[in-house]
């Protein structure tokens, strides 16, 4: 499939986000120190989510919303699960740790790659739709971020 400029958007938008997580402007949260550590723990698990949907995904992985020409729809591992399991990752690695961190900057900056992992999430499942007559079926059974219960 041909990159429109959505994916283009899409990902320079989660770039910078990600570039100023790296900085902190001093608005602590006080949280005490059990709650740090469960936050550096959510942090972690946060990390093993994104190192196994990475390997999961392999060959298909690209950072940009839109599929690959040669890309298959995983069904399995973590994708059996959640649809976007890479997006969460993201999104409880960067929440824990800004918990670990007790900032509020942090903190915010999770909150607005929620929203963006949200919005690239419904363009990248038009995208899929459009590639693999099956994603319906799938969408239907699994949940986006999180495991249906």
């Amino acid at each position: 499939m041909i990159l429109k400029r959505k994916d283009y958007l899409f990902v320079s938008i989660q770039f910078i986000l990600f570039f100023c997580f790296i900085f902190d402007f001093g608005w602590p949260m006080n949280f005490s120190l059990p709650m740090q550590n469960i936050g550096l723990f959510i942090a972690v698990f946060g990390g093993i989510i994104i190192t196994l949907a990475l390997l999961q995904l392999n060959k298909n992985l690209s950072p940009f919303p839109t599929p690959k020409e040669s890309a298959s729809l995983l069904q399995n591992g973590l994708y059996k699960y959640m649809r976007h399991p890479i997006y969460t990752g993201i999104i409880v690695l960067f929440s824990g740790y800004s918990v670990f961190q007790n900032s509020v900057y942090k903190l915010l900056i999770s909150v607005l790659l929620v929203i963006l992992f949200y919005l690239k999430s419904n363009y990248e499942e038009q995208r899929l739709s459009q590639k693999f007559p099956d994603y319906k079926g799938y969408k239907d059974k699994t949940g986006r971020f999180f495991p249906r219960i």
